[in-house]
């Protein structure tokens, strides 16, 4: 395992199935070393990744919304699926989406993607009808499950939206703005992990991107 560390993570499940019944003791896996996001997106495909999952009718409207929610909140594909209808409210002052226990503030244009998703997630009536009250935002296939995160990524690549360097992108530019206590709680991150980030040198060194352009802001046009 020390001489092909990229075979850890398929007997990482293995090991701990085993020990969780006392069938092992001993063996562990080498733990990887922790590392900074080294890829980002440029000014320009963040631009035109957003401006896709919000104004191309050709995609599905759960890819939008998924995309959307990468690209704008940084929210990794494990916690996509967990969404539930109850968590989107609109309000006098706007449309909000609760991450966690933080209410963010939701664009025109992804609050209506999301309300027509509400209205109509494409389950069927029948479905509709064996479901058990959970109302995910994304239900799976199988009545009261959500999406498997796994097909969401694979799903989103299909249409050539990005994943990992979208969500890098969203949560470096977060971290120049919010307290590293909220950066750990909405983006699910150890809060020595999201302090680091904060702190780190390399947020001044990143290559050409949205944080490289003075005073750059999300585009807000075509919200």
């Amino acid at each position: 395992m020390t001489e092909h560390r990229t075979h850890v993570r398929k007997l990482t499940s293995l090991i701990r199935w085993t020990t969780a019944r006392g069938l092992n003791t001993t063996l562990t896996t080498p733990k990887r070393p922790r590392q900074f996001a080294g890829s980002f997106l440029t000014e320009h495909d963040y631009t035109h990744h957003l401006r896709r999952c919000l104004t191309d009718g050709t995609l599905a409207r759960e890819v939008q919304i998924m995309g959307a929610l990468v690209l704008l909140y940084a929210l990794p594909l494990s916690r996509i699926p967990e969404l539930t209808t109850t968590q989107f409210r609109r309000t006098p002052e706007g449309a909000f989406l609760t991450l966690r226990r933080h209410p963010v503030l939701v664009p025109p244009r992804l609050a209506l993607l999301i309300e027509e998703q509400i209205e109509d997630p494409g389950t069927g009536c029948f479905r509709r009808q064996l479901d058990d009250g959970t109302h995910h935002l994304l239900p799976g296939q199988a009545p009261g499950r959500a999406r498997n995160p796994l097909g969401a990524g694979a799903l989103l690549r299909s249409h050539g939206l990005p994943v990992l360097t979208a969500r890098n992108t969203a949560m470096i530019e977060a971290a120049t703005d919010l307290p590293p206590i909220v950066i750990a709680d909405l983006f699910g991150l150890h809060r020595l992990s999201a302090l680091s980030r904060a702190t780190s040198p390399s947020r001044s060194m990143q290559p050409a991107g949205p944080l490289a352009a003075p005073g750059w802001e999300r585009p807000v046009a075509w919200w």
